[in-house]
């Protein structure tokens, strides 16, 4: 106890009060989750405390204007409002704390803590909508990530500072890969984002990850899906904000967002509720936007030598891979992971869909004898996969096609690279000299050892 104390007084000793008369507004409309305040004309993205009975207090962000008043959205809980509610000011606009006390912590997207342990003591700041960067100034993407991933490390090759796709359906294993990723990824820091997930999967990721050795390098911001579309917009760009922080120390942060469609389904509630008409599939070319402002902001920083290498699991509605989310999504990132779930149907884990898959900057960070090596399994991959149909019926006659009869014949030896046992971690070193072993072994029918089909 005595220590808390201590702690908040040093908290209080360093606090610099603002000297001015405090601002206050009062709530003259409230329709449904959207309240019209007058007298407070603060930034979009402020915060404010809505007094109500008893002394308690609703807290509020500013979303947008309308005829000289401030739009809020509660960002708790639906509370009793009264008319004429006072409205108070509180923080900084547009700014939050960060610091290495979130190192080993679980928050939420205002910052404070989930995981019963004491108050933070962040003594840095940061935009909550980042610090936007030159073109110029972001480094290229020249060194391998290893992602833990046999599949990923061999046929799409992750590099430091790219931004990857998940994409997938529901129930297909995006959460189980980003697992997986988030627990053997190499880097200095590990920063997850929960958005709009169950409350569930954020209480068994912090108990799996957040109580070994790793924990002091990994920051999890949560925000379920019962939360408000504007705390869950925000614990994105709070997640965001933190991992550009550690960048800007020189630091290789990891950045795993799970889902960026549920921060695209956040912001399409908030510009529907401002009246903003829906475009593609109901979707506001605002909620569209939100996603490439998100992705923009990972990637490697020439001034600092630091880099955010983002991973963003997209869900695939109805597993539809056009979907507008995905299809915006899929177009800004520097690469995707699809995951199949036929493939998932079948127990193949993970249920990657290598010919629909592909890294955009594969060819900058793999060697020439580790690219050509890729090639010919893909490719392997790819005839296979395409005549499954046609073999499985009977249909097809040896002989007719020589690089689906070596598919056919390694067809053990390709899955036994596919595959790999869950809360397992292969290596980069590993998985390549997995893949050239692979690679030379399949180029005959005749090779030593081959498997059978």
């Amino acid at each position: 106890m005595r220590d808390v104390m201590e702690l908040e007084l040093a908290r209080f000793r360093s606090a610099n009060p603002a000297a001015g008369p405090v601002v206050l507004g009062r709530v003259v409309a409230c329709d449904g989750g959207l309240v019209e305040v007058s007298g407070l004309p603060l930034p979009i993205g402020s915060l404010g405390a809505i007094a109500g009975e008893d002394g308690a207090q609703a807290l509020a962000e500013v979303i947008g204007f309308r005829h000289g008043h401030s739009l809020m959205m509660l960002l708790g809980d639906t509370q009793l409002l009264q008319p004429r509610a006072v409205v108070r000011a509180l923080g900084s606009p547009g700014i939050v704390r960060v610091g290495d006390g979130l190192l080993g912590r679980a928050v939420n997207a205002l910052g404070e803590p989930i995981d019963g342990g004491p108050a933070l003591d962040l003594c840095d700041s940061w935009p909550l909508a980042g610090k936007r960067d030159g073109a110029l100034e972001r480094a290229p993407v020249v060194e391998p990530f290893d992602s833990g991933v046999r599949a990923i490390n061999g046929l799409t090759m992750m590099g430091i500072g790219q931004r990857l796709g998940v994409i997938a359906g529901s129930g297909v294993g995006k959460s189980v890969l980003i697992d997986c990723i988030a627990g053997h990824a190499v880097a200095d820091v590990m920063v997850v984002a929960l958005i709009g997930e169950r409350a569930r999967e954020v209480s068994d990721f912090v108990a799996r990850h957040m109580a070994d050795v790793q924990r002091g390098r990994i920051v999890v911001v949560a925000v379920p899906a019962d939360h408000a579309p504007n705390l869950r917009l925000r614990g994105a760009q709070y997640a965001s904000a933190i991992a550009e922080h550690f960048r800007s120390q020189g630091k290789r942060v990891v950045l795993v967002l799970d889902s960026l469609t549920r921060v695209a389904h956040a912001a399409r509630e908030l510009a529907l509720m401002l009246g903003e008409p829906g475009a593609a599939r109901g979707y506001p070319p605002s909620a569209l936007a939100a996603i490439t402002k998100l992705v923009e902001r990972a990637g490697n920083s020439a001034r600092s030598g630091g880099a955010v290498t983002g991973v963003y699991t997209v869900l695939a509605d109805g597993d539809d891979t056009n979907d507008p989310v995905v299809d915006t999504a899929r177009a800004i990132l520097d690469g995707h992971i699809v995951l199949s779930r036929d493939l998932a149907q079948r127990g193949h884990y993970p249920a990657i869909d290598v010919p629909s898959s592909l890294s955009r900057v594969m060819d900058d960070v793999a060697d020439p004898a580790m690219r050509d090596a890729a090639r010919e399994v893909r490719a392997l991959i790819a005839a296979r996969e395409d005549s499954r149909e046609l073999v499985m019926m009977g249909a097809y006659r040896a002989g007719a096609d020589p690089v689906l009869d070596r598919a056919l014949h390694h067809t053990a030896r390709i899955d036994g690279f596919l595959h790999q046992a869950r809360g397992e971690a292969i290596g980069l070193a590993q998985s390549i000299a997995q893949l050239q072993d692979l690679a030379q072994t399949t180029r005959t029918i005749d090779a030593p050892g081959a498997d059978d089909a």
